[in-house]
């Protein structure tokens, strides 16, 4: 299936997370860089164009690794020195082992089955899972054409993505995990909150 058309250029997808995060555009990066300390592995999931490595981690010597199913996002990551992989991680494959394994925006993609994403994502951490996800989005505004707009305009390339999380539903399924989150926090301007879990070494 096709992407939305933001999907189908890293420069136009960009200048989209621009607009939606304003001014706190940076600072979500920022705040996720700040928690991997340098020299650190670091697996990318659902990566996009890779800014977080290309503008914030590959000055640390990061070890990174990026995954997304949107090849141009891949292409370009490598063009631009990162390490990028084509992957569609709605399959049940274990993921590649780093230190820290990220998620940004992204979760709401594997709504139902969102706790099993994060369950992958902690037995292939070696030391932390840090999701950064939005609490504030265009499907739940009072507002019809934005909320229509909020669920045509989100599809990666596997299928249109309607649903998304609540501060509340997040937290219900972080505790639910049954696993350490060391911490939780709300990036500046409030869009997304940010939760650290503890790997799972079993």
């Amino acid at each position: 299936m096709p992407p939305s058309f933001i999907y189908r250029n890293s420069t136009i997808y960009e200048s989209v997370m621009r607009l939606l995060y304003g001014r706190y555009y940076e600072d979500r990066y920022i705040a996720l860089a700040k928690l991997i300390p340098a020299g650190s592995s670091v697996l990318d999931l659902c990566c996009g164009p890779g800014v977080l490595y290309t503008r914030y981690l590959k000055g640390k010597s990061a070890s990174y690794v990026g995954l997304d199913i949107n090849e141009r996002f891949i292409e370009g990551l490598k063009s631009q020195g990162g390490t990028g992989i084509v992957m569609d991680l709605r399959d049940d494959n274990p993921l590649p082992k780093a230190d820290y394994i990220v998620m940004q925006a992204s979760l709401y993609h594997f709504i139902p089955r969102a706790s099993q994403m994060v369950a992958r994502m902690l037995k292939s951490a070696n030391r932390q899972v840090i999701i950064a996800e939005p609490i504030q989005n265009l499907t739940s505004s009072s507002n019809p054409l934005l909320a229509l707009a909020g669920r045509l305009f989100t599809n990666p390339g596997s299928g249109d993505q309607p649903h998304r999380f609540t501060e509340s539903d997040l937290d219900r399924l972080i505790s639910g995990l049954g696993t350490d989150c060391t911490q939780s926090f709300l990036i500046p301007g409030g869009r997304e909150k940010i939760y650290v879990l503890n790997a799972s070494n079993e």
